[in-house]
């Protein structure tokens, strides 16, 4: 099969939506099929590469307009692809215009991956135009099934709605050679992730003055939040607890998820979709906290079950959520060991891609049967 990966950017750029797309073209690769991966390149120099044998395509990008790229040679290359499956990763308007003239007999299926939030002046251009772009779509693969249901850009769709969980190496992320969980006086919580204020990093760092003075933070990741961030540390005294490590190469990242007791990601609202960064803390036996934001988060993490799921924004609730576990080590140990349980079920990188190349047998090729 002829797959062609489109959005924005890729690997070596870090995102949870570009760590997606990596994971599932290489695995698509090994299993036989043609993949591509579509994308703009970093400035005005257009870039052809194989990276673990994936062909990518980079096209020149004029500049970039509130986090869009803008690539006239993207939308070219993406009006002329011939794959079986042409891939949006969507929200993506430069991919999702581009692909408003493809021949019928191409299938497109968008993974839904979030809704947008924030923008509010490119929502309003931008919706109509979405609109149209998911009746011409094939098949449309949210990410949960509460995103799925809470979606009012899915809410009319849901007959061409296919829920595909994100996967996760599990044999990469996983707790072999992990310090015993909770050996150290005070618990040491990690967070990972872009920096950007849907992430609600400023919840955390407000809720650890109200902690024992042993609970240390460790903050992996960088974006346009960490000079504030950063501020905020220094305002509230907390130096000594908080380390920013910046981006970490694989095994770095490996080892920090080994080396910590609790994994929190408190984000604020739908941006999070789903949170790619909790499938790896799991995988690794690492408990959760995170908010219930109506998305994918509060699904992930099994409340009372593999971690606690607290109010979005609520700083009294989130440290008395990690005062509890530092002070019930046995129910903290339990919790990990249940979140690598539930990795194995339901969120391994095989059922997802396994889950994906179904998705696309079935998808029914809405635009040929419209123009037949």
């Amino acid at each position: 099969m002829r797959i062609l990966h489109l959005y924005k950017d890729y690997f070596p750029v870090l995102g949870g939506i570009e760590n997606h797309i990596k994971v599932l073209a290489e695995a698509q690769t090994a299993a036989g099929h043609e993949v591509e991966v579509l994308v703009c390149a970093d400035g005005m120099q257009p870039v052809t590469e194989k990276i673990n044998n994936v062909p990518v395509r980079r096209q020149a990008r004029l500049a970039t307009l509130r986090s869009m790229p803008i690539s006239p040679a993207l939308v070219r290359q993406a009006a002329r692809a011939r794959s079986d499956i042409v891939h949006v990763h969507s929200p993506f308007p430069l991919g999702e215009f581009a692909l408003r003239h493809l021949p019928p007999s191409v299938r497109v299926v968008a993974t839904h991956h979030s809704d947008v939030v924030r923008q509010k002046l490119l929502l309003k251009f931008y919706a109509p135009f979405y609109r149209q772009f998911l009746k011409r779509v094939d098949l449309i693969l949210p990410t949960s099934e509460p995103y799925r249901d809470s979606s009012p850009w899915l809410a009319a769709l849901r007959e061409k709605c296919r829920v595909v969980p994100l996967g996760v190496d599990s044999e990469h992320f996983s707790p072999a050679g992990r310090r015993p969980p909770g050996s150290s006086p005070g618990l040491r919580l990690l967070f990972v992730g872009r920096l950007r204020y849907y992430k609600g990093l400023d919840t955390l760092l407000r809720a650890l003055p109200h902690l024992p003075p042993q609970v240390e933070l460790s903050i992996v990741g960088r974006g346009n939040m960490e000079r504030a961030w950063q501020s905020l540390t220094a305002e509230l005294g907390l130096q000594e607890r908080v380390r920013f490590c910046g981006d970490l190469d694989d095994s770095q990242l490996l080892q920090a998820y080994r080396e910590a007791d609790l994994f929190v990601l408190p984000c604020n609202c739908r941006a999070e979709a789903f949170g790619t960064v909790l499938l790896e803390a799991m995988a690794c036996g690492l408990p959760c906290i995170t908010s219930d934001v109506g998305s994918g988060t509060s699904w992930v993490v099994a409340d009372g079950t593999t971690g606690i799921v607290v109010p979005p924004s609520d700083i009294a609730a989130l440290a008395s959520a990690i005062t509890s576990l530092d002070r019930d080590r046995a129910r903290l140990a339990a919790y990990g060991t249940a979140a690598r349980q539930r990795i194995e079920k339901s969120f391994t990188l095989p059922q997802m891609v396994h889950a994906v190349e179904a998705a696309y047998a079935s998808a029914p090729n809405y635009c040929t049967l419209r123009h037949t």
